[in-house]
Order: C-alpha cells, then sequence, then structure tokens
C-alpha cells in the first residue's frame, strides 16, 4: 500500500519561500537548490495519448505533451490513491492553481495514424442493439526520451511544495489511461531552457525554439473546485473561469511524415 502522505491544511504566509532562498543551496520541499523550478523527470513506458479538447469521439487527434491540467489532476489523483481525504484533496487542489507548470518532452517524438474498430451508441437508441460497429481515428506518440514537468515553487509555500514532491512518485499514467510513465527523481533548476513549453504571451527577452508549434493547453482556472472539475460531479466548468486555454509553444517540429506516421524533433 502507498504510504499516506501528510495532511493537506493551509499553511501560514510565512512558510512561502522567497526568491532569495530559492537561488540558495537551502533544502525547499526537500530538494536542494538552488533554483525555483522544480524539475519532476518520468521516463514513457508506454505510447501516450491525450485528445485536443477540440477532437471527437471519433477523431481522435492527440497532443504531444500532457497539459498543465492533466498533470496537475494526476496530483489530486494520486493525493487521493496515497490514502489522503476529500477535504486535503480539495486543499491541494486550490493550492495548484497558482503554480505555473512548464513541460520538456525530449528530443524526439513520433505519432502513429491508426484506424481502429470500436462500438459505440447509435444516433438512434435501439434497445435491441445499443452499440453498433464503426471505425475511429486515433493518434498514439512514443516517446523514447525522459520527459520533465517543472513546476514553479515561488508560486507556493514551502507545505505546498512538499506535498508536490510527495506525491509525484505516485503517479503511474498521465493523459488518457494507459499512457504509464515511470517516475524518475526530483531535482531544482534556477531556469528553465528552451526545452521547455513557453506561453505565447510570455514578457521579455526570448526566442522560440528553431523547431516548434503552437497549441492551446488546458490549465487550472481561477475558480477551479473540486466540486466543479470532479469527474462525479454534476456541474460544468465554465471557461476562464475553472478551466482556462494558454497558447503554448511545444519545442517539437516536424521532420519527417508519411502515410502511418509523422515525425517530430527540436533540433
Amino acid at each position: 500500500m502507498p504510504k499516506k502522505t501528510k495532511s493537506v491544511a493551509p499553511s501560514p504566509p510565512n512558510r512561502t519561500p522567497g526568491i532569495a532562498l530559492l537561488e540558495t543551496s537551502a533544502p525547499v520541499a526537500g530538494i536542494p537548490g538552488p533554483g525555483r523550478w522544480l524539475i519532476a523527470e518520468y521516463q514513457p513506458t508506454a505510447l501516450f495519448s491525450l485528445k485536443m479538447s477540440l477532437a471527437t469521439s471519433s477523431v481522435g487527434k492527440t497532443l504531444l505533451i500532457p497539459t498543465p491540467y492533466a498533470i496537475k489532476m494526476a496530483l489530486v489523483d494520486a493525493a487521493f490513491r496515497a490514502g489522503n481525504a476529500v477535504p486535503e484533496c480539495e486543499a491541494l487542489l486550490k493550492a495548484l492553481v497558482v503554480i505555473d507548470v512548464r513541460i520538456a518532452p525530449g528530443l524526439h517524438a513520433v505519432v502513429t495514424h491508426t484506424f481502429v474498430k470500436v462500438r459505440q451508441a447509435p444516433k438512434v437508441p435501439n434497445p435491441r442493439e445499443p452499440y453498433i460497429p464503426t471505425i475511429a481515428y486515433r493518434e498514439l506518440v512514443h516517446h523514447p526520451d525522459v520527459m520533465r514537468w517543472a513546476f514553479d515553487l515561488s508560486a507556493c509555500d514551502d507545505l505546498v511544495g512538499g506535498w508536490i514532491v510527495e506525491l509525484l512518485p505516485h503517479i503511474s499514467y498521465i493523459g488518457k489511461r494507459g499512457s504509464f510513465v515511470q517516475f524518475q527523481r526530483c531535482c531544482r533548476r534556477v531556469a528553465l531552457g528552451l526545452e521547455f513549453t513557453q506561453p505565447v504571451a510570455r514578457q521579455g527577452q526570448w526566442s522560440p525554439p528553431p523547431r516548434a508549434h503552437i497549441v492551446p493547453l488546458d490549465d487550472f482556472g481561477p475558480d477551479a473546485d473540486m466540486a466543479t472539475l470532479s469527474s462525479y460531479s454534476k456541474g460544468k466548468p465554465k471557461r476562464d473561469r475553472h478551466r482556462k486555454f494558454v497558447e503554448t509553444i511545444i519545442p517539437l517540429g516536424i521532420v519527417n511524415t508519411g502515410p502511418g506516421f509523422t515525425e517530430y524533433d527540436n533540433d
């Protein structure tokens, strides 16, 4: 059985690590520095799939990477599986709202284009035949390299950072169920390079990577809460309130394509 994580409860304001502390070698959330970015490394052990928000059930075009929304929900799911109660998991979800998450997918990725046989409910319900055979388009991503997720510790206190560090090893898949990953390690970094995703609206001096593409990635909105985002809730998330979409530069660009695949690289 997984070890139960420490109880989640609001922490006092003076627990917030200052920028000066983040730039020293002093441990924050148990991870030695320096650096404001907590980096979690995962080795993909299966094909990845996460449909774009605009994809239909029959045309499942995939993203190349997990979204900040998917990563944060995976942490909340890990909190439940680690034995935390509902109020503690709700507090964790609220704490994750303000934390910036960036993703580094690795150097290469290959997307397979496949048609599969599926069964789905007909447009006109038929009690004698509740499901009919049909075909659907699916894409799956092969990531041969380690994937890294970065969390901005300057947006949270040391206790929240500790929850994240404890829960990261509990995550075994991300995106669509079956997209398995294996946790490797955590470390800290002062700044992120071009191998990480960046919002298009980033301020300051910055140049895009040599190969990249832009897609909207979803994230927690300012009003995100368990009552609305839970799969068992009847509440409907509202755009820009409970769930927001950010135009994001993905540091992978097309280098080769064929009838059944597309190859991406960041060189």
